[in-house]
């Protein structure tokens, strides 16, 4: 491994480490339009997601719950990541993140992913999977109904 990617990976783990131990968004909406539970037996990893909508816009997101690091950072990212973006937006954001944690190395390459990338690497490992999806597939339920 080059200096280079060394770097860029202890960096992507630093991330990933900063939004466990600091979660974005984490907590309740007073009032929301859809909370979506979503539970990964396999591990143990729990989110609700709470997402308000003006139209479809997604105005704002939180999350509770518990589980491993890469579950709760991928849920804090996922939440700075769409809040703001249309339905439509989020929608396609999801499908290369999706992509991205199934391996797709043109998605893990893909520079709209933003800080998201840094959870590229959870495609090497299998198990681990789940736990990146997590808030993604309550993400996923919840804009079902609001996408024509």
């Amino acid at each position: 491994m080059s200096d280079l990617s060394a770097n860029i990976q202890a960096m992507y783990q630093e991330l990933i480490l900063d939004h466990y131990r600091r979660p974005r968004n984490k907590g309740t909406l007073e009032s929301p339009d859809r909370i979506v539970p979503m539970r990964n037996p396999l591990c143990g990893d729990e989110i609700d997601l709470h997402v308000r909508f003006d139209g479809d816009r997604l105005t704002d997101l939180k999350f509770t719950g518990r589980g491993c690091s890469i579950s709760q950072a991928a849920a804090s990212m996922m939440t700075e990541a769409v809040k703001g973006k249309t339905t439509a937006e989020a929608s396609a954001l999801w499908d290369r993140y999706h992509a991205m944690i199934l391996g797709d190395q043109a998605a893990a390459s893909d520079k709209t992913l933003g800080p998201l990338r840094s959870l590229s690497g959870v495609s090497k490992f299998p198990a681990r999977v789940r736990c990146a999806l997590l808030a993604w597939n309550a993400l996923e339920v919840a804009l079902e109904d609001r996408i024509a």
